[in-house]
């Protein structure tokens, strides 16, 4: 598969997934929730299902490459930023995935502008893909206890917890790789 495609399954589920986004804030803001937390789980499934059929079928691109974290960041920072003005998650912790998401984009943005090939250079980890999963598992957790009143007792509470931890942890992981980057960068 041509690296430069742009018509395989994977990039259309991306801008599926692209366009779902303001779908859920429509039906967020009109308050129908129940579509608002279905959306939100067709997006999160073709997150799943893109990258899977890109690696099966070697449909990976270079539009995939960028449209699939910006559709992910799209869906994520979207949905934390209408949970907590609702006061349906904590406002610091919507306040804490923006940031760093924003950090993430500012220093990818920074070191491209410095010439540091940050494409080729900076992939995901481990970490980043277990706070997208856990992201997007307590969005629609939160979503189903609001919409349906299923009480989970604490686990909401160590799901943003744990949520908090991994979006911390990845955050400075991914600080760390951009400061050496630019240190090889200024280096060389």
């Amino acid at each position: 598969m041509s690296r430069d495609a742009i018509w395989t399954v994977p990039n259309i589920l991306t801008i599926v997934r692209i366009l779902l986004t303001p779908l859920f804030v429509v039906a967020y803001v009109g308050e129908n929730f129940n579509l608002a937390w279905i959306l939100f789980l067709v997006a999160g499934l073709t997150d799943a299902f893109d990258g899977f059929l890109a690696r099966v079928w070697d449909q990976r691109t270079q539009l995939g490459a960028v449209l699939d974290p910006l559709a992910d960041k799209a869906l994520l920072v979207t949905s934390f930023i209408c949970l907590a003005a609702k006061g349906w998650i904590p406002f610091w912790f919507a306040v804490l995935v923006v940031s760093r998401d924003l950090i993430i984009v500012g220093g990818l943005a920074v070191l491209n502008f410095l010439g540091v090939d940050v494409r080729n250079r900076i992939r995901p980890i481990w970490i980043s893909k277990f706070n997208t999963a856990a992201q997007i598992v307590l969005v629609v957790a939160v979503m189903i206890h609001r919409t349906f009143g299923i009480g989970y007792g604490y686990m909401l509470g160590t799901l943003v917890a744990v949520t908090a931890l991994s979006t911390t942890l990845s955050g400075i992981a991914y600080v760390r790789r951009g400061f050496q980057l630019f240190s090889e960068q200024a280096e060389g």
